[in-house]
């Protein structure tokens, strides 16, 4: 990465010193929705989200992007002097970074972020070779025991409520040693071991307590890789945001479709779904959609890559205009949600 920066460094210099002068537009893979594509395993079910061949460009002389260009270059720099002192830095370091150094350029968090994908677009890399380091909110419990090089094991059933924090290193991830004697991994959108399903349930319980950081993504797709025979669910609130937390596991987001394949896995649909909240949740319990809940709504509807059963359920949702919550399970009692999981996995009742 840091060669594949030098050749850009010097492409600029040759264009700009040449006989007629002339800054460089950035010429990115396009990032959006009408450039990806779906690519499906031949023998598996893994499905995930790749860019196709549409480029897009960044450029000093236009207005609306002049900036932009600017951003990249900074961005570029930074990451250049981290990978040569063989450092880390995660995305909010970096920010604070940028604000200090380039305040006329970095205003917010978001323009980083996006910054950050324009430069994996323009250099073909992932985002962890450029020096970047997640920054996970993702814990892990249940039946899985780990070990960190030259460190003790650590049996995630006895980390607490909490679980095991899972780090925001993927090098560190990519290097755990597991073991596991479950039959399903349950991706859970927000609680994790309060309940203690593992213990009724052969389970290993992840969350990202909301949408899914890189860190949380790599280690369940690690873990669907390392243990193939392992069924995994996935148990979100019904409302849009969490059929789209669901489907940023399986599939990937196109914000980051040249990595997506680092991180996708073949996770099922376990709840909660319309015949849940029409059986399982009293009218008391549902409450109204958010305005954002239709914007993420009509963003899945026009979708060419989720399946007809999903979008289904998103027009549910939409046409009842209310949201339901895990935690409105627990009106049947605070036992209920292991007997709700264990029910639908002997019936194979997922999508």
């Amino acid at each position: 990465v840091r060669a594949r920066i030098e050749v850009a460094v010097l492409n600029f210099f040759k264009a700009l010193s040449s006989n007629s002068p002339s800054i460089s537009d950035l010429s990115l893979i396009s990032r959006n929705s009408s450039n990806s594509r779906v690519s499906r395993g031949l023998l598996t079910g893994d499905s995930w989200i790749f860019l196709s061949h549409s480029f897009c460009t960044r450029s000093l002389t236009k207005e609306n992007s002049a900036k932009s260009f600017i951003r990249v270059w900074k961005v570029m720099e930074i990451c250049y002097q981290v990978l040569v002192q063989e450092k880390r830095v995660t995305q909010r370091e970096l920010y604070y970074k940028l604000l200090c150094d380039s305040p006329d350029y970095f205003t917010s968090q978001l323009q980083v972020n996006r910054t950050i994908q324009d430069l994996v677009a323009l250099l073909r890399c992932s985002r962890y070779s450029l020096g970047i380091m997640a920054s996970s909110r993702g814990a892990i419990a249940g039946r899985l025991l780990l070990q960190e090089p030259d460190k003790e094991v650590v049996d995630c059933s006895t980390c607490g409520s909490s679980g095991y924090a899972i780090s925001g290193d993927l090098e560190l991830l990519g290097k755990l040693t597991m073991g596991t004697d479950a039959r399903y991994i349950i991706m859970v959108e927000k609680r994790l071991a309060e309940d203690r399903v593992f213990n009724q349930i052969p389970c290993i319980l992840i969350t990202a307590k909301g949408f899914p950081d890189i860190a949380t993504r790599f280690l369940l797709h690690r873990m669907c890789k390392m243990f193939p025979n392992l069924l995994v669910l996935g148990l979100v609130d019904w409302n849009p945001a969490g059929l789209a937390i669901l489907c940023t596991f399986k599939f990937g987001s196109i914000g980051m479709g040249l990595e997506a394949y680092r991180y996708a896995c073949n996770i099922k649909w376990l709840g909660l779904r319309k015949d849940d909240i029409n059986q399982l949740i009293p009218e008391e319990c549902l409450v109204p959609l958010k305005p954002r809940d239709l914007q993420i709504a009509k963003s899945l509807m026009s979708s060419e890559i989720l399946q007809d059963s999903y979008k289904e359920e998103v027009a549910a949702m939409v046409q009842s205009g209310r949201r339901a919550e895990i935690e409105a399970l627990y009106c049947h009692g605070y036992d209920y949600l292991v007997k709700f999981l264990a029910t639908k996995i002997v019936q194979a009742n997922y999508l």
